[in-house]
């Protein structure tokens, strides 16, 4: 893409009534516009990180057997209320409307129950399982606070997961498989070294879960890390009981802010036996599903990306979310031979099918790297007298600063590096 083409611009301030950080950078560098407070729309540049981020979620989850799906954001009054989920006393988070032929409806917070429901033109016997199934979704849920920018929105993208199984033993052998996916997803998104498996509360879900939380000081969660053994307890577990329980000690936790960026449930048989989902064994005796859930908040672990990667500068993608590979910026100063060789490297790159935003404005050198500095591509290639003198290009770090010469013949392998 040509930058001179992008619709988006970048300005030097982000919205007065926008507090977080990730929503000011993504803002001011043109990702996302925000319509109302926790309801932002996602613009070219934001769109690539939250597909890039989607396809990570997507490839791990078929890696353990997830087959993709979409359902409805529509719901039935009738079916939430089988499962006493649709009272406003026991969740707090629904948006809710009437039909004009009449009858109330919801929608989608979550997506157990219709997915459990349509389980039962499906799963009739054992021979039927195990079943995972997923989908990508905008979620809506009527949060009293929306200040934390794309980490709590009122609207949002989530990847959810949900899995059927025979028993409790085939059921914790796709639970912990789906574990490792998760810590592989956030590995892969750059938060590795900062996402812990989180021993948690179940909430409106379950009597107990587990999180995936990445340290933040932007975080609006308390946990207890154990560095060594990679592990922690949300405070509002946090018992005696429960660290002996995990094998930890009280005296190697640590006190951090966090965000959550995943959460995984087990749910036993019991929605399956509020719905009606039941099997026939091998035996022939009748038995409720077991049921698991699993969701990722596609849009929140890119708002937590750029709040703990960002800089002084601007938001700092880590290679696999990076909206483009490289950012080839062109300092041209009038020069029609730098013009010309920009071209022809883009070009180059294109053919080569590495996916470059070109900054082929006509804009001065300190403007085009303040952008680029904002934008937070990962890799930036600058093109100018110099380097054409050189034979190449000045290749720039966007993480560390770092910047060396790359002749033009090793560009490719460098950037496959």
């Amino acid at each position: 893409m040509r930058q001179s083409q992008l619709f988006t611009k970048t300005r030097k301030t982000a919205p007065k009534d926008e507090v977080a950080k990730n929503a000011q950078l993504l803002i001011r560098a043109g990702y996302i516009h925000k319509e109302m407070a926790g309801v932002y729309a996602y613009l070219p540049l934001g769109f690539r990180v939250v597909e890039k981020i989607k396809q990570i979620v997507r490839e791990e989850m078929n890696k353990v057997g997830g087959q993709e799906i979409i359902m409805t954001a529509l719901q039935r009054k009738e079916l939430w209320e089988k499962t006493d989920r649709w009272d406003d006393g026991k969740v707090d988070v629904w948006f809710k409307s009437q039909l004009k032929s009449g009858g109330e409806i919801g929608f989608g917070w979550s997506h157990e129950e219709p997915i459990t429901e349509m389980m039962q033109s499906y799963i009739a016997s054992y021979r039927d399982m195990p079943v995972s199934v997923y989908q990508f979704q905008t979620k809506l849920r009527n949060e009293l606070r929306a200040k934390s920018g794309i980490m709590r929105g009122r609207e949002f993208v989530m990847k959810d997961m949900y899995t059927y199984n025979v028993d409790e033993k085939a059921h914790k052998k796709i639970y912990d498989a789906i574990t490792k996916a998760y810590l592989k997803v956030f590995e892969r998104c750059g938060l590795g070294e900062n996402t812990y498996l989180t021993f948690a509360s179940g909430g409106a879900f379950t009597q107990f879960s587990h999180e995936f939380q990445a340290v933040s000081d932007a975080g609006e969660d308390t946990i207890y890390i154990d560095k060594k053994k990679k592990m922690a307890v949300n405070e509002e577990v946090l018992t005696d009981e429960v660290v002996k329980q995990l094998g930890l000690d009280r005296g190697d936790l640590e006190k951090v802010a966090s965000i959550e960026v995943g959460n995984i449930f087990s749910f036993g048989g019991v929605k399956s036996e509020q719905l009606g989902l039941y099997f026939k064994d091998e035996s022939g005796e009748s038995k409720p599903v077991i049921l698991g859930s699993y969701g990722i908040g596609i849009t929140r672990l890119m708002g937590t990306v750029v709040e703990i990667f960002a800089d002084d500068k601007g938001i700092v993608w880590p290679e696999e979310i990076s909206p483009f590979a490289v950012h080839l910026v062109s300092i041209t100063g009038g020069n029609k031979d730098v013009i010309a060789e920009a071209d022809r490297i883009y070009e180059m790159l294109q053919e080569n099918g590495i996916e470059v935003l070109y900054d082929d404005r006509d804009a001065r050198a300190g403007e085009k790297f303040a952008d680029s500095d904002l934008l937070g591509i990962s890799t930036r290639f600058v093109v100018s007298e110099k380097t054409i003198a050189a034979g190449g290009v000045e290749m720039i770090n966007r993480a560390t600063g770092k910047s060396k010469f790359v002749s033009e013949s090793d560009i490719v392998a460098q950037l496959e590096k």
